[in-house]
């Protein structure tokens, strides 16, 4: 099986190090195992955009695929209430 690369933007991260010390842990083992499968049976495409969600308790995982480079691009990491808002 062909791994992915993970790449996470700058935004992404800082919303990653204002995450709860108890949920930081389980939000980034979900984003290193789209490594190894960045279409798992519960993410969903986002409907009007070529972005893909995954679920972690009560945070959402916001990322879009390149398949033809094997990336996987982490875009937004939020609480559910807001993960949505601004873009």
């Amino acid at each position: 099986m062909v791994k992915y690369r993970i790449e996470i933007k700058k935004s992404a991260a800082k919303e990653i190090e204002h995450i709860a010390r108890k949920d930081i842990k389980p939000v980034l083992e979900k984003i290193y195992s789209l490594a190894e499968n960045p279409r798992p049976h519960n993410c969903k495409k986002l409907s009007g955009q070529e972005k893909y969600r995954i679920r972690c308790g009560d945070y959402r995982i916001l990322y879009s695929i390149e398949d033809a480079i094997l990336i996987v691009f982490v875009v937004k990491v939020g609480h559910r209430k807001d993960v949505y808002r601004g873009g």
